[in-house]
């Protein structure tokens, strides 16, 4: 079986994961990749990582033809004002931006301070974390993409709020540079971001609207921070929870929420430099890991979630939607177990 794919927007970080991604996927032909701005160029000019391994030139938007499954990976914004004519383009449609993730528009509006520009589309796209959504995944032509802060917040989360013990979070959140994409910026330059450890949202984050709309109305405060990585999130919640639990509680939550998750790795180590959750040694892999640690003798847990951002929050984490929507082994082309040391 071979599923030809169409990448629109591959030129940026997330848009060259996914290419890494699928040239070494068993069941993918890349049919094409679309740069405006790169058009008739290698793609492995701006992705270098992929010379000898990917033999593809960027085209224009224009050029593209029809594709069984079609990556966007467009800035906020663009994906929506074109959606009818990206989705006639597939039969199954993955988008990467955060266009989709919210279905209902008075929340969207709320969010990003602008009424949606293709409301009736929103209820037509699943949101894409399969560990939440894996059946509807498999049965849906249109797939949102999930926000990278977010996919930890919610792993990190899922198992507390599945078992109704959550009465508010305090979520503070440590990010890579290459969260803010390939464009340069003033925040970018190297003198200004180099062993930086900068505030950038201390209240008012986006994806705290995904991680309510998936784990419940609970109070959520999020403050997110910058730190010298280029890849990775750490998700370190601070949950308030409705009784005192103890360590076996939790234990219990987490394995119930994660036995058969194949990218899910519960991290509560008693010994080792990696005891809890490290986004460092993901760099590169569709795992979560997740953790927490009970405070005696009060109403606090807090919980952690490590991804790679590039991956598990954005292009691994399509691919994993793009197998399950197409019927092939879940694990497929992401098994790679990252690396170490690095």
């Amino acid at each position: 079986m071979t599923i030809h794919v169409g990448i629109i927007g591959g030129a940026g970080f997330t848009g060259g994961e996914l290419l890494r991604l699928l040239c070494m996927h068993s069941c993918v032909e890349i049919a094409w990749v679309t740069s405006r701005g790169r058009a008739g160029w290698p793609a492995s000019t701006i992705h270098p990582n992929l010379r000898s391994t990917l033999d593809l030139a960027f085209i224009d938007p224009s050029e593209a033809e029809p594709v069984d499954v079609v990556f966007l990976c467009l800035p906020h914004g663009e994906t929506a004002s074109s959606i009818e004519r990206y989705a006639a383009l597939a039969n199954r449609v993955i988008d990467l931006s955060s266009d989709f993730r919210l279905h209902d528009p008075d929340v969207y509006e709320k969010t990003y301070g602008q009424s949606h520009p293709a409301p009736d589309w929103l209820d037509r796209f699943v949101y894409g974390l399969p560990e939440a959504n894996r059946e509807r995944i498999a049965n849906s032509r249109f797939i949102s993409g999930v926000g990278c802060n977010a996919t930890a917040m919610n792993l990190a989360l899922l198992p507390m709020a599945r078992a109704g013990v959550i009465d508010r979070v305090i979520a503070d959140v440590k990010v890579g540079s290459s969260e803010s994409g390939a464009g340069a910026s003033a925040a970018s330059n190297h003198a200004e971001r180099s062993h930086a450890l900068r505030t950038f949202a201390p209240t008012a984050h986006r994806h705290a609207a995904e991680v309510r709309q998936l784990c419940g109305q609970f109070p959520l405060h999020v403050t997110a921070s910058t730190t010298d990585l280029v890849r990775g999130v750490l998700a370190t919640c601070h949950v308030l929870t409705t009784q005192q639990l103890s360590d076996r509680d939790v234990w219990q939550m987490y394995r119930e929420a994660y036995a058969n998750e194949p990218f899910v790795r519960i991290v509560k180590e008693r010994r080792g430099l990696y005891r809890l959750p490290e986004p460092k040694i993901l760099a590169g892999t569709n795992y979560a890991d997740v953790g927490f640690e009970v405070e005696s003798g009060s109403h606090r847990v807090v919980a952690l979630g490590a991804i790679d951002n590039l991956g598990k929050g954005a292009a691994g984490t399509a691919v994993q939607c793009m197998n399950l929507a197409c019927g092939l082994e879940e694990t497929t082309g992401l098994t790679f177990p990252g690396l170490h040391p690095i």
